[in-house]
């Protein structure tokens, strides 16, 4: 088949049932998790359903399940037959799934820091534009019609998907002389890059927000049985679990996908093959699909960090009176 002859061969070593451990228990631990996120969610209390970030959890849940379903199995086949990727279209294919899946999961994140600024730094512009589960599913539509096209360039001929030496993946070529090719290899790792600055970002600000109506409480005392007394009560740990899953969030997405980010930077300017460097990137990358449900559902009360609009004027009246004084 001449779908072949532009692969470049290496000659593997045999995958043994231990090589294969691995990915086939990444598979299954982001099988089972993402689907108890999923049913933990459509389980959850009607209140729960009506805010934004509830409807981007249960957004990016259902992209990392789809991302382990479509593309680990590839993987794992791999280890059965070393020749399975030598297919174009299903290198071709392969490759898409890694780059939809890996900056779909980091756009819907930063949409979820986005939310959470908003709310809490800038209520009424949140309380303005009527943001709720209408208004991010929408939000989950762009990010999903956006990244596709961005993801579907290389099949259009912007750049070319290849075989890792590993034989493991296929991914685009980030060593190109090309120009066109590099364009698409440093674009994909910026826009990756950005979309990791501005979840750290948002997370931090969100975090000085907090400690700023935390130490406003602390230096203003209330009377006790006041209305504010009340709320600012039930806020207290609402600050705390926020405080640390936006934290967490923070350190994951950093950890998970900035090792790839920067192998795509690498490659593309040095073209110094590291093959190793690059397969444990992408492995890392897929951990994050494994973390994300447990931190963004059994990690936090999400009933206490999301709160429906008909709390929000609450909210905004305590906001207020804790930073502007």
């Amino acid at each position: 088949m001449n779908d072949t002859s532009n692969f470049t061969t290496h000659t593997v070593p045999y995958k043994s049932a231990a090589a294969m451990a691995l990915p086939v228990f990444m598979f299954a631990v982001g099988i089972i998790g993402n689907i108890i996120a999923i049913a933990a969610l459509s389980g959850s209390k009607q209140g729960r359903k009506s805010s934004a970030f509830f409807a981007l959890v249960c957004g990016l849940a259902i992209t990392d399940l789809l991302g382990t379903c479509l593309a680990s199995p590839i993987t794992i086949a791999t280890y059965l037959d070393k020749n399975v990727l030598h297919d174009r279209h299903l290198c071709e294919f392969h490759s898409f799934l890694l780059l939809f899946f890996g900056v779909a999961g980091l756009s819907i994140i930063c949409a979820m820091s986005a939310e959470r600024y908003l709310a809490i730094c800038c209520p009424y512009t949140y309380q303005r534009w009527g943001i709720g589960p209408h208004f991010a599913r929408k939000c989950l539509f762009c990010i999903y019609l956006s990244n596709i096209i961005f993801c579907c360039l290389p099949v259009m001929g912007m750049t070319e998907s290849m075989s890792q030496p590993s034989k493991t993946w296929c991914f685009i070529n980030w060593m190109a002389h090309e120009p066109l090719s590099a364009a698409y290899s440093f674009l994909y790792a910026s826009v990756s890059f950005l979309l990791i600055l501005m979840t750290i970002v948002l997370n931090f600000a969100v975090c000085g927000t907090l400690l700023i109506m935390h130490r406003r409480k602390i230096q203003r005392p209330v009377t006790r049985g006041s209305p504010r007394a009340h709320w600012t009560a039930l806020s207290s740990g609402v600050e705390a679990q926020m405080m640390t899953v936006l934290v967490v969030t923070s350190m994951v997405v950093l950890g998970c996908s900035a090792p790839l980010v920067v192998r795509v930077f690498a490659n593309q300017i040095s073209r110094e093959d590291n093959s190793h460097a690059d397969l444990k990137a992408i492995r890392i990358a897929a951990v994050n699909a494994i973390l994300d449900p447990w931190i963004y559902i059994f990690s936090i009360n999400i009933n206490q960090l999301t709160h429906p609009l008909k709390n929000q004027n609450k909210k905004i009246q305590y906001i207020r009176e804790s930073i502007q004084t």
